[in-house]
């Protein structure tokens, strides 16, 4: 058995429009990186935090990249004590999963550090607990595709029930990070407690569409399911120049375009790295014009998950 390991789990754009709580999919970077050390001293301890501008706490029962590890750790009844340095290598509160990232490389390390005592897919409970200390919820769709890679379909939550979806070879993704921070709480405390029948059946209708147009590996039906009825109308009053920034998207050639998360990071799918690269350009001009720093990303669909590094 080692005595160390480092891990890297990349960020996800999660709900992917019309799918709020169960689509999502993991890009390539940005992402979070977990060293454990194996450590003579019983409990989980963090040791370090770097990139938070500290303000995650270092107390094990509070933070995710430790909280899924303690559940890990209890479930199997091991006292291995174990040191905990997290490297965050993305914004908080940016739509990005940032806590997903913390907490899956968290269990996926400890489980490989242990020697795979659990299949990857029965880490997913224990990642999802990182979720709920987050954000109160113990939703999947940011998880689910940080852990296993690719697009996933959380079908069901109770049972949980979670199917990786094929991608189009072409499928690229643009995601920027304008320099405001929404908190997830706050964006789901603003959503509608009830909607139209109306509202629900079109929703419906998109995200069938969507399942299929990955299913079929046909892209245009995949940009016309983008549409969301619910979440976005209520979200996209949280982030600055948001309708300006959706059109530059859509004018450059975006598939579609609509919040990643819970926001304010912004996210277009597109079929060439070239479209992805310009659909990207003309939506940091967006947010330019208004006097807002921003950050582009590029990436294919990560089909990987999390890596040892």
């Amino acid at each position: 058995m080692k005595d160390s390991i480092k891990v890297f789990a990349p960020a996800t754009v999660a709900n992917v429009s019309c799918g709020f709580d169960v689509l999502g999919f993991a890009v390539d970077n940005p992402g979070d990186e977990v060293l454990l050390r194996l450590s003579d001293k019983k409990g989980v301890r963090i040791t370090s935090i770097t990139g938070d501008d500290g303000r995650l706490p270092k107390d094990a029962e509070k933070n995710t990249v430790s909280i899924s590890i303690l559940r890990y750790l209890e479930t199997l009844g091991i006292e291995q004590g174990i040191e905990i340095e997290l490297t965050k290598k993305m914004p908080l509160g940016s739509g990005l999963g940032s806590s997903a990232a913390s907490t899956v490389a968290g269990v996926y390390a400890i489980n490989q550090l242990l020697g795979n005592k659990m299949e990857v897919k029965d880490l997913l409970p224990f990642a999802m607990e990182g979720e709920f200390l987050a954000c109160g919820s113990a939703h999947a769709d940011n998880v689910a595709p940080c852990l296993y890679g690719g697009f996933v379909l959380v079908r069901s939550y109770d049972p949980l029930d979670v199917v990786k979806l094929p991608v189009p070879a072409n499928l690229y993704a643009t995601i920027i990070h304008p320099h405001v921070e929404v908190q997830t709480k706050d964006a789901r405390n603003i959503l509608p407690k009830q909607i139209a029948l109306s509202q629900a059946v079109a929703q419906w209708g998109n995200v069938g569409g969507l399942v299929a147009g990955l299913l079929m590996n046909d892209t245009s039906l995949i940009g016309r399911s983008m549409q969301d009825h619910i979440v976005e109308p209520a979200r996209s009053v949280l982030i600055p120049g948001f309708d300006d920034v959706k059109k530059a998207a859509l004018d450059a050639g975006a598939l579609g375009c609509s919040i990643s998360g819970s926001g304010p990071s912004i996210f277009a799918l597109s079929t060439s790295q070239e479209a992805a690269q310009k659909i990207g350009q003309a939506m940091k001009k967006g947010f330019d014009a208004i006097n807002i720093g921003s950050d582009v990303y590029v990436s294919t669909v990560n089909q990987q998950g999390p890596k040892v590094i």
